[in-house]
């Protein structure tokens, strides 16, 4: 008996078994399942769509042209497939965009000549032609050591960080989830009271104040083009994300809401990540005395004409109970070093193809549903913070101070709803890569665990099984579950995300892998079906939903690690799902990350 029909007969055998929905009887066809996975597992899109998103389109960077021909794409395919009410959607003011247009670099140590491999941090400006001049390695460990110099650097091309060590290889880059760690997930426990974050040493916050200082040194002395060698990635690969504003003098306050990517923001200096393993070899040969001059040309173009951020917006119209949305999502923006394929092409690939599989598979949800392709996520959950604002509700008024209350800054304002906050019935995301769907995590609402299973009970021969109490950050679910929404993000096998594709040039789509798409689409169809035909909406939680420093338009990481409300406040931070201690911060890294609760803990 083939894998196609077997699953058709454990379906129907599921569906015909006594069974609820949120204490209801189920309602789907006795077929709706199987078709689902027939169409998405033998008649699948899912590669030509992600081919096209990434080697047509490239990378798409928000508010850039890329971005922007992602918008129109998707939602012509979309209409192609029968979806009906699409649109281009404005979320809110972005900013600028940002286009690269050209861009070399070569280097010459004693009498050889090579290329350099590097890569313009986004938002940076061009170089104004050509650049050639003496490269420096500011060794300087106080301001003394700075004091040498002074007068030197007007026109230099500077390296910014120390020599970086490098793993040698020996694990994979791509793994599944074993059984132990899924177990750890299925059996975690409900958070207990927070705990603080880790209170940095004196040591650490002297260091951290003197590269400060060092940044404004490069811009005071006149520093032509800046280079850093990244973090948490080597072997030929280059992790890319925003340029730096100039750093502000000790004591002051960033601008609200001042990014680089802002209209107005102040200049900065030309940046570019180097390859580490090219980085540290300059670092070396200026150590040993070897000048070393380098050759920089970077083109670039801004787009100021229009600062709106948009996201596409399509949906499959419901029956008897159409006023009603369920939404999944996935967010379309990039960086700009590789196309976009596993952050987040896959995630938009999955959701565009529930869709399509719904819509072909000649299903009726009661329930309208609704897909939403989010931009200016990767810059803090933009898109979908916008979108949830101007149609559900907001965290008190909506304002930064209302905000920060959310996240321990003081007592929490209350959820501003609107009418159609009643009316949502879930909102399901991906953005963790190309790995397989293996579960779902829960975020806080228990009281969906039996429905949840109950659901992933036809991919057990996936191994897809798995739900979790815990949640996670740094992703599009939480602007929902901020508002008290139901919103929820996938457990993924850990293949190509967090490691040398994630916000890398290897962000190809070589590193996608086409059955983890399929069996990943047909999941997220089904609960986006099974949410739209219940007779009940998923409950909401009873506590408040999660908190993100996100929601703060010019919110400091860097600087509220100081601030004795944020250390006591129990609030760990994310970037994209992944947890990281806050003093791990990268130099160099936006200060635009998520920040949440303290994690669910695993069961002893």
């Amino acid at each position: 008996m083939n894998r196609h029909k077997s699953f058709a007969l454990l379906a129907l055998a599921a569906l015909l078994m006594p069974g609820t929905i949120f204490g209801q009887k189920a309602v789907p066809a006795a077929d709706a399942l199987a078709k689902i996975k027939d169409e998405g597992m033998n008649r699948s899109q899912a590669m030509a769509t992600i081919r096209y998103l990434t080697d047509v389109i490239g990378p798409r960077l928000t508010n850039s042209p890329g971005q922007r021909r992602a918008n129109r794409w998707t939602k012509e395919q979309l209409e192609k497939w029968g979806l009906k009410n699409a649109i281009i959607d404005p979320w809110g003011e972005f900013g600028r965009g940002w286009e690269l247009k050209n861009f070399s670099a070569t280097v010459t140590a004693g009498e050889q000549t090579t290329a350099f491999r590097a890569y313009p941090k986004a938002w940076s400006p061009s170089t104004n032609g050509a650049v050639t001049s003496d490269v420096f390695y500011i060794d300087a460990t106080d301001e003394a050591g700075l004091e040498k110099y002074k007068g030197k650097l007007k026109g230099a091309i500077v390296l910014t960080s120390p020599e970086r060590g490098i793993n040698d290889i020996f694990k994979p880059y791509a793994t599944r989830n074993t059984d132990e760690a899924l177990a750890v997930l299925e059996n975690a426990k409900p958070a207990g009271a927070p705990q603080p974050q880790p209170t940095p040493t004196e040591a650490q916050r002297a260091a951290q104040q003197f590269n400060q200082r060092k940044a404004r040194f490069y811009f005071e002395e006149g520093a032509a083009v800046l280079i850093d060698s990244g973090f948490g990635t080597d072997a030929g690969t280059i992790r890319v994300m925003g340029a730096n504003l100039p750093p502000t003098e000790p004591g002051a306050q960033p601008v609200s809401g001042m990014r680089i990517y802002s209209k107005n923001a102040p200049a900065t200096i030309p940046q570019l990540v180097a390859e580490v393993e090219q980085y540290n070899r300059l670092v070396r040969l200026i150590k040993q005395g070897v000048p070393v001059k380098m050759t920089v040309d970077l083109q670039v173009q801004f787009f100021d004409d229009d600062l709106q951020g948009y996201n596409t917006i399509a949906e499959i119209p419901g029956t008897d109970l159409k006023d009603e949305v369920v939404m999944v999502g996935a967010h379309l923006d990039s960086w700009h070093a590789g196309t976009g394929a596993t952050d987040n092409g896959a995630g938009v690939t999955v959701v565009m193809e529930a869709m399509r599989i719904i819509q072909a598979s000649g299903l009726k949800p009661r329930r309208t549903i609704r897909i939403g392709l989010w931009t200016g996520e990767e810059q803090g959950l933009l898109g979908a913070r916008g979108y949830v604002a101007k149609n559900y509700g907001t965290i008190g008024d909506g304002s930064d101070a209302a905000a920060f209350a959310a996240f321990g800054g003081g007592p929490r304002p209350p959820i501003n709803r609107k009418p159609a906050h009643d009316k949502f019935a879930a909102y399901y995301n991906l953005d963790n890569g190309t790995g397989q769907i293996r579960g779902i995590y829960l975020q806080g609402h228990e009281q969906l665990r039996s429905t949840f299973k109950d659901w992933l009970g036809n991919f057990k021969d996936w191994n897809a099984t798995t739900v979790t109490i815990n949640n996670t950050g740094g992703t599009d679910h939480q602007a929902f579950d901020a508002v008290g929404l139901p919103g929820f993000q996938f457990i993924q096998d850990p293949i190509e995300y967090f490691t040398r594709s994630w916000h890398t040039t290897q962000d190809v789509s070589e590193r996608i892998l086409e059955e983890d798409l399929k069996r990943s689409a047909v999941i997220m169809a089904t609960f986006a079906y099974n949410s739209a035909i219940s007779d009940e909406k998923l409950p909401r939680k009873t506590s408040g939903g999660g908190a993100y420093a996100s929601l703060l338009s010019g919110f400091d990481i860097r600087s509220a690690m100081d601030e004795i409300e944020f250390r006591n406040s129990g609030l760990g931070f994310a970037i994209c799902g992944h947890e990281i201690d806050g003093r791990e911060i990268p130099v160099g890294f936006p200060s635009i990350m998520a920040v949440e609760h303290s994690r669910h803990t695993a069961a002893e």
